[in-house]
């Protein structure tokens, strides 16, 4: 469990460098997600700045919902969910409010809730596997 909370303060600190940080790089510095969509359209696989924002997001808060569920395992997975909205209606609002150089929108909820959900599944999948026996005759 102290290894558990570790990792989720680090998780913390993360989140919060990304999401409530002025600027994620300077002016001249290096577009990851240009360079990374650059690279898909090349291998045939188009997708958009938005749609690689949105699954972004998801993937931002998909240890969230890990690491809350592991932290509180005797919780409803909906309330571990609902604290990944509530977290992410925090940063948000924190965005709209202080940061006028970042863009607070509904469509960063959706998604930061969506990636918690995610986690939490990924969770309660890997402990139903963890806990059904192994069929008879694999190795």
């Amino acid at each position: 469990m102290t290894r558990t909370r570790l990792l989720f303060a680090l998780y913390l600190v993360a989140l919060a460098r990304v999401t409530l940080w002025p600027k994620l790089a300077d002016d001249g510095g290096f577009d990851l997600v240009h360079t990374i969509l650059t690279w898909l359209g090349s291998l045939g696989i188009g997708l958009t700045y938005s749609v690689t924002e949105f699954l972004a997001n998801i993937a931002l808060f998909v240890p969230f919902g890990i690491l809350v569920s592991l932290l509180l395992p005797r919780r409803p997975a909906w309330l571990v969910i609902a604290l990944g909205l509530a977290t992410s209606a925090v940063i948000e609002l924190a965005q709209l409010l202080f940061l006028p150089d970042r863009v607070s929108d509904v469509r960063d909820l959706v998604a930061n809730t969506l990636g918690t959900a995610v986690g939490v599944a990924v969770l309660l999948v890997a402990r139903r596997r963890s806990r059904s026996p192994e069929p008879v005759g694999t190795g």
